[in-house]
């Protein structure tokens, strides 16, 4: 009789299991509904040189920056893990670009209170920061997202504490916040070109951080704005609604001529390949 109900129990946890994993897919398949098929398609490309650094040019991808994407974080944002939309893409916490990147968020911390950050007792007594499986560092993973994360309900608002902080304080939220957090979903990447005349000169491209830009692990998120239609459609540009970003990113004068080449391109009676997110 033991070993019947011990069978028993084994199928209907196997049923169960199923059951769950059959769930599991079948909202990551309608999660990526939303996204346009392929990560490779027409872009536009613009090289200019720096205006502040004659030993570098910019290489800026229009077809996103003058996309109409925007982010949609606790406004239909599906999350980077099955069953954790709330989380937008704070569930793996953030990585420090460098121990200057980690020092000036630490110095923000340090004024984050009780009534805008909602584990300011945990981060406080027990740490905010960790290290990954390959030592790098990090803001601190508690209840299954960043430390920093502020979950729906508290009074402050939820979302990150340290973008909360820099609003109520009318600064930027790139002041306050890790690097690649205030930088997504813009990549610059840096690769030193060549030149028949044996000169060599520092290219910096400014694009889209899509799927490939986390590396392999990208293509097993749950799901991804940057290619979401829902994320596309906002009043602004990213060239417009990025603008801190970029500027800071790029410098004021790199910043500003990119400027002029997104209006060109936009003033343009048919821009050559438009994001394929965007509204038609």
């Amino acid at each position: 009789m033991a070993k019947t109900n011990k069978a028993k129990q084994e199928k209907a946890l196997k049923k169960a299991e199923k059951q769950r994993a059959a769930r599991a897919a079948a909202q990551a398949q309608g999660a990526r509904a939303d996204e346009v098929g392929g990560l490779d398609f027409a872009r536009a490309w613009v090289t200019f040189p720096d205006p502040a650094d004659d030993e570098q040019v910019f290489r800026c991808d229009l077809t996103w920056l003058t996309s109409r994407w925007t982010c949609i974080f606790g406004s239909g944002c599906k999350g980077i893990e099955a069953g954790r939309a709330d989380d937008g893409c704070c569930t793996l916490g953030a990585h420090f670009s460098d121990e200057e990147d980690e020092q000036r968020v630490a110095e923000h911390v340090a004024r984050l209170t009780p009534d805008l950050w909602q584990f300011h007792d945990v981060g406080t007594s027990t740490g905010w920061t960790q290290e990954d499986e390959d030592g790098d560092r990090q803001t601190r993973r508690w209840k299954g997202s960043c430390i920093f994360q502020n979950r729906p309900g508290f009074p402050a608002g939820a979302g990150c504490s340290l973008h909360i902080l820099a609003l109520r304080e009318g600064r930027e939220p790139l002041e306050t916040k890790p690097d690649v957090c205030w930088q997504l979903p813009v990549r610059r990447t840096y690769e030193w070109i060549d030149r028949p005349d044996d000169t060599r000169i520092l290219e910096v491209s400014i694009g889209e951080y899509d799927r490939r830009g986390w590396g392999p692990g990208g293509h097993d998120l749950h799901w991804w704005c940057t290619s979401a239609t829902s994320a596309h459609g906002a009043g602004d540009p990213v060239y417009v609604s990025y603008g801190p970003e970029l500027t800071e990113l790029m410098g004021k004068e790199g910043y500003d001529r990119l400027v002029e080449l997104c209006e060109e391109r936009l003033a343009a009676t048919l821009p050559m390949a438009p994001h394929p997110a965007d509204p038609k």
